[in-house]
């Protein structure tokens, strides 16, 4: 009985030390990825406050809750499954997928610079597509507007997970896919909250008795209304970068390499008019050049858009 009870712990023993040795893999492959996925973070932390700036004060942190659990479910419920099923059966269609996404970014960016170059015209263009000036309706719409940006931009950061543990087994894959989902969805809209509460955080310390404090809050209430502006302005520019960029690559990616090449050529003489400077100028005139493309497809996108917008209205059948 004692060398079967000896036998047993001894088992429990090995099966802890593999599953301990399991997790730290998982951790590791966690952290590793969500390092090479910052960029994408980045870029979604900058897009998600314009989808609440205009809005009421007092709905922004609900606001903000929904279009976290709308990334959530994007990430466990749809990429996480879809990830596993596509990197094992079908492979190939990952990139026409990320690419479909790219062009909606490009579709985001180009609609947002449209609006600050032409912002009758625009908001005429936004009212066409979304049909209702209700609050109630246009918060909701503004709400899937944004999950759907996050779904994009998501499935990227899924992507580039899975490409980074793609020689694990199915299991870590699943462990890592939602671990770097849950960990990255909570950083980048508790910083979204910090971000579009700050003004009232500076209101609250603006009352303070101590000196300092009170002039920091006054600070923050001066500075955050320009901070979300750039911010705004940045999540443009980081829409149509990401969606370029998926753009070039996944064009690479299924054989047609001339707007990669056309880039890298350009993007090399810049980069070789200063030695010190290389890295950043390549990379600049690379996101710049991709941007470009980005604006010149989500304008198409916007034409296409907008004329189906009015066939659709011109066609539907009239409620009596």
């Amino acid at each position: 009985m004692a060398t079967g009870l000896l036998a047993l712990l001894d088992d429990v023993a090995a099966i802890a030390k593999l599953a301990a040795a399991s997790l730290d893999d998982i951790a590791a492959q966690t952290a590793k990825t969500g390092a090479k996925t910052a960029g994408v973070v980045i870029d979604d932390a900058a897009v998600t406050p314009r989808y609440v700036v205009g809005l009421s004060p007092a709905r922004e942190l609900p606001i903000i809750a929904k279009i976290a659990l709308g990334s959530l479910k994007n990430k466990l419920l749809f990429l996480l499954p879809a990830c596993i099923f596509l990197g094992y059966f079908a492979p190939w269609a990952i990139t026409p997928l990320l690419m479909v996404g790219g062009v909606y970014l490009c579709y985001e960016g180009a609609e947002k610079l449209y609006e600050a170059i032409a912002p009758h015209d625009a908001h005429k263009h936004e009212a066409a597509v979304m049909g209702t000036s209700d609050p109630v309706a246009l918060e909701n719409q503004k709400v899937a507007g944004a999950i759907r940006t996050d779904f994009i931009l998501s499935a990227e950061i899924m992507a580039l997970t899975l490409a980074n543990v793609a020689a694990s087994n199915i299991y870590t894959q699943a462990a890592v896919l939602a671990s770097v989902g849950i960990l990255i969805t909570l950083a980048v809209y508790g910083v979204v909250a910090l971000i579009v509460k700050a003004d009232d955080i500076g209101l609250a310390l603006a009352t303070s008795s101590v000196g300092l404090v009170r002039a920091f809050g006054r600070g923050l209430v001066i500075g955050v209304p320009l901070f979300l502006s750039i911010l705004a302005m940045i999540g443009t520019a980081a829409m149509l970068w990401v969606g370029g960029s998926i753009l070039v690559h996944g064009m690479a990616q299924l054989g047609f390499h001339g707007p990669e090449h056309f880039i890298d050529t350009i993007a090399v003489g810049v980069g070789a008019v200063s030695a010190y400077l290389t890295g950043v100028l390549h990379w600049t005139t690379t996101s710049a050049l991709q941007a470009v493309l980005a604006i010149l497809i989500g304008g198409m996108t916007i034409v296409l858009v907008h004329v189906s917008a009015r066939l659709i209205r011109r066609f539907r059948p009239q409620n009596p």
